[in-house]
């Protein structure tokens, strides 16, 4: 076992609250609009906490949009002055990972008592990183995950996350993590969350289909954990008249439905999916259920089988660039 195996397996023994209210917060950011979209960040975990929620899980990329129908003018081997007006847009309302949009999302957590789980386009530099960011109630920033794996178009625009950012959090709610959309289709990535034995597993996502629920009720067998899923619910009006993309023209069309829920250890429902409409979805979280699931299933300790199967996990963050000071003599 190593000292990481140690230390997680110690925290899975810490007491944690026995039972407390989670809630999946389903709706649209204020598209573009980073200002905007934090008030209405502020106003939701207030809606969430008002509720008795001590737990609120916001969706991907909801600081400060998910750019859905939008091609940023790609074709191959040509980009569009267009599309890298609009990149510059999307980048301009991006935030820095610590900053000013951090300090205020701290602040959200602290006013509300809540541990704050919410989906940001991180800007770093040039390139923007889909991203996870968990605060605890006191307002304590405890980190970030970056999206490893971008699907599809979502590659044009966002980088890739390294080995560096798969944070596990000990607090007093359970072990706590977030998983970001199609990651929850990476077995491996799944095994390295259950290995650091997570209990609230949160996977924020952008994806509407009916298909997502089953996928979440699979994780939280196969990880005998919480899982929360909460998507954005949006209509061609929450994105500006003038964005460019293949969305319907339509102010009220419906272009991502939302799907947000709640499911328990052994693949039971508590809330949702909640279809076509924002809203905030709340279940009651009792984390000895974990123990109890894992009596017959525990996909890294009793139910694995490591003579056959190993996983390496690099943790190391990786830099284009390292700089190597020589030593003084």
């Amino acid at each position: 076992m190593t000292d990481n195996d140690a230390q997680a397996s110690s925290r899975f023994n810490t007491p944690a609250e026995p039972r407390y209210l989670a809630a999946c917060i389903q709706a649209a950011p204020v598209a573009f609009d980073l200002q905007a979209t934090l008030e209405k960040t502020r106003d939701l975990a207030a809606d969430a906490a008002r509720q008795g929620a001590k737990l609120a899980l916001f969706p991907e990329a909801f600081i400060s949009a998910y750019p859905r129908g939008a091609s940023f003018g790609a074709t191959i081997g040509a980009r569009t002055a267009e599309g890298r007006e609009l990149f510059r847009r999307y980048h301009a309302s991006s935030i820095d990972v610590p900053g000013p949009a951090v300090d205020v999302l701290a602040g959200i957590a602290r006013q509300n008592r809540i541990h704050l789980v919410i989906g940001v386009i991180e800007r770093d530099g040039g390139t923007l990183y889909c991203t996870v960011l968990t605060f605890a109630p006191d307002g304590r920033f405890l980190g970030k995950h970056r999206k490893l794996m971008p699907t599809g178009s979502e590659r044009l625009v966002w980088g890739f996350g390294d080995g560096s950012t798969l944070p596990v959090y000990d607090t007093e709610l359970g072990r706590l993590g977030s998983v970001i959309c199609w990651e929850n289709y990476m077995p491996m990535m799944r095994a390295a969350m259950y290995a650091q034995r997570i209990q609230i597993y949160c996977a924020p996502t952008a994806d509407g289909r009916p298909t997502w629920v089953p996928s979440m009720q699979h994780v939280a067998l196969e990880g005998r954990c919480f899982v929360l899923s909460s998507n954005q619910f949006c209509r061609r009006s929450d994105y500006p008249l003038d964005y460019p993309s293949d969305l319907p023209a339509e102010p009220e069309a419906i272009v991502s439905r939302g799907g947000s829920c709640i499911v328990d250890p052994l693949g039971n429902v508590l809330a949702g999916p909640l279809w076509d409409q924002e809203g905030i979805i709340t279940a009651e979280i009792d984390v000895a259920q974990v123990a109890r699931a894992l009596y017959d299933f525990d996909p890294v300790g009793h139910y694995s089988r490591p003579d056959v199967f190993t996983l390496n996990v690099d943790k190391r963050e990786k830099r284009a660039v390292n700089s190597i000071v020589a030593g003084i003599d």
